[in-house]
């Protein structure tokens, strides 16, 4: 049976319209770019990275020691370049490029005298991914939204203390780790209080527990306690309560009420204004403070006028005074 004269018109329309997308497509206007090689020698790329880094254009310096990095990949400078290159991503708030970066360091130069500092600022990154611009400026806390990348910063600076305890940047890594730490405890915290909430006792009492086990320092282990008393109490587990609520009148009698119940809104009331003072605006801009003194480039040799700024702001001290 024959397709009516307008449906043949039509098919007739179609196939040509689609046979001219291909032709389009299978003969592009621009021609493809073609790598013609390094356009300078590695010396020059590398001294107009350290122009661009010098005046804190740190894309224009990504470019110069990417070049290096793709025409030199076993030069004078190619190592050096690697770790200028994740200081540079860091300043761009390129986290995710900086923890790639970092990583293939640490997997191609294992034994690297500088490795330390792609170890730290793996941690670093990672930490800063789980912060945005309204938190930095506002009391909202992180710990109320998702610590996953938290949680790897932390291990990041466990694996790097447990690697280089006498390294430079150990004492910044350990006051970062007890920050994070006090962050995961408030996020624990967090979900027991949800659990209180909807009356999930045995659930308050697990994330209470976790706090108390493995944050034994952090501000919120006065109403981790108060919450597990409080907890049982409600299961009706007199004898668990009561062995806590020992536990509190002994190191937080003013927890306690006359009658012998806990004070659980005194205790995160406490908390909270712990949490603030350590956990909030003020912990954040000791951190950027921090970050100003230590989150900057990588070591560099000792010959060379800018070991401030790649010693990560420990050495050349006068200098780094000065630039304030």
């Amino acid at each position: 049976m024959s397709l009516p004269r307008y449906k043949i018109t039509m098919l007739a329309v179609t196939i040509g319209l689609a046979t001219t997308l291909v032709g389009c497509s299978s003969n592009p206007k621009k021609k493809d770019v073609v790598d013609t090689g390094p356009k300078s020698s590695e010396q020059i790329y590398y001294d107009k990275a350290l122009k661009s880094l010098d005046r804190g254009q740190y894309s224009e310096a990504a470019k110069s020691l990417e070049a290096i990095d793709t025409y030199y990949p076993t030069g004078q400078y190619a190592q050096q370049a690697q770790l200028d290159l994740i200081y540079s991503k860091f300043k761009q708030k390129d986290y995710e490029g900086t923890i790639a970066l970092a990583e293939r360091f640490i997997r191609m130069n294992p034994q690297h005298p500088n490795a330390d500092y792609a170890y730290y600022v793996r941690g670093v990154a990672n930490m800063e991914l789980n912060y945005d611009s309204i938190l930095r400026y506002t009391s909202l806390q992180q710990a109320h939204r998702d610590v996953s990348y938290l949680k790897i910063s932390y291990q990041n600076f466990v694996d790097f203390v447990r690697r280089y305890p006498s390294s430079q940047y150990a004492v910044d890594a350990a006051q970062r780790m007890k920050y994070i730490g006090q962050e995961l405890a408030e996020s624990e915290m967090n979900a027991a209080r949800f659990n209180l909430k909807r009356k999930a006792w045995l659930a308050a009492i697990e994330r209470s527990q976790w706090v108390v086990e493995h944050y034994p320092q952090s501000p919120q282990v006065p109403e981790a306690l108060a919450t597990i008393a409080y907890a049982y109490n409600k299961l009706g587990d007199q004898a668990s309560a009561q062995q806590y609520k020992e536990v509190i009148r002994l190191n937080y009698p003013n927890l306690i009420k006359s009658n012998g119940d806990v004070n659980l809104r005194a205790a995160r009331k406490d908390g909270s204004w712990v949490n603030r003072a350590t956990l909030g605006i003020f912990g954040r801009e000791a951190s950027s403070e921090s970050d100003k003194n230590t989150v900057k480039e990588s070591t560099s040799a000792p010959e060379r006028s800018w070991t401030n700024r790649l010693s990560l702001g420990l050495f050349d001290k006068p200098t780094a005074e000065s630039e304030q």
